[in-house]
């Protein structure tokens, strides 16, 4: 097992500098995260939140790494309004492994010299391949000072044993919160969808937009009409995205989104949107850019 598990109380008023928080799925990640975060603003620090759950967000829409200051325990209140954002493109943990990193790296990098503590909550992959490649080159590329892996049992010791074998971060053992029930597939995919939903507001807008403002860029002879409903990420110069949009083909391709300040280019994501319902379809995009899904 390695060291002994901390309790909360320990771990609350001991975090500094930047804290990585794993475990699996209804584990109490988000719940120890909101007690860290509260704990750090009544002690008058300034925090900066960065969320790379994609699926079940708390900050910003799904398919995105959110990040939201936090400066006092009113701004805690509304964690959903995310203050900076980094487009994936994708639900599923198991895709665009180098996106998921990249951005949760480029926002923890952004924040280092302005935040007092820096809160980095995780999805609940931490198993097989995907699992433990996903959470060590987060680790190794965010360097934080300390990893918090909450675990029922032992279903953390593969991961939590690769990354103090490899990387000198300090890693510490949480008990896992037993009070919680855990959330059902429906229950996740409802949450989703009013997640998407929120990150369409009205009234929306609707942009035409050329086949060359697009990141991958479209392949010579390609369908449009395959872009119908396709969630993007609309980017500024600077590679920031600014807001989600969805595509939309009826004779001319257009994009709908809640405002185009900034807007110099759009990054495709590999889900489809259904725009009444907020659900989706996973869509595999280097098979949608070649004709073959």
């Amino acid at each position: 097992m390695g060291d002994p598990a901390l309790s909360h109380t320990e771990l609350l008023s001991s975090a500094e500098g930047v804290v990585m928080i794993i475990g699996a799925p209804d584990s109490g990640k988000t719940t120890l995260a909101r007690m860290l975060v509260d704990t750090a603003l009544q002690g008058g620090r300034t925090v900066a939140y960065i969320d790379s759950d994609l699926a079940c967000t708390t900050v910003g829409p799904p398919t995105c790494v959110g990040l939201k200051w936090l400066r006092s325990p009113a701004d805690a209140d509304d964690l959903a309004q995310a203050d900076d954002l980094r487009f994936v493109g994708s639900i599923r943990p198991d895709r665009f492994i180098l996106q998921q990193v990249a951005g949760v790296a480029s926002l923890v990098d952004s924040v280092r010299a302005e935040a007092d503590l820096i809160v980095v909550d995780t999805s609940g992959t931490v198993s097989g391949v995907v699992g433990q490649r996903l959470k060590y080159h987060k680790a190794e590329l965010v360097r934080p000072d300390t990893v918090w892996a909450v675990q029922r049992g032992g279903e953390l010791e593969p991961l939590v044993g690769l990354l103090r074998r490899f990387l000198s971060t300090n890693v510490i053992t949480v008990p896992a919160n037993r009070g919680g029930l855990p959330m059902s597939p429906e229950e996740r995919m409802d949450m989703r969808a009013a997640r998407f939903a929120a990150a369409f507001p009205a009234p929306l807008q609707r942009w035409r937009v050329l086949p060359t403002v697009f990141a991958p860029s479209l392949p010579a002879g390609f369908d449009l009409v395959r872009l119908h409903r396709m969630i993007v990420g609309v980017h500024d110069r600077q590679g920031r995205c600014l807001c989600l949009g969805m595509l939309e083909y009826e004779d001319v391709l257009r994009v709908i989104t809640s405002g185009n300040q900034g807007m110099a280019g759009l990054q495709i994501g590999s889900v489809r949107l259904d725009p009444k319902t907020f659900h989706t379809t996973s869509v595999r995009l280097n098979e949608l850019m070649f004709g073959l899904g």
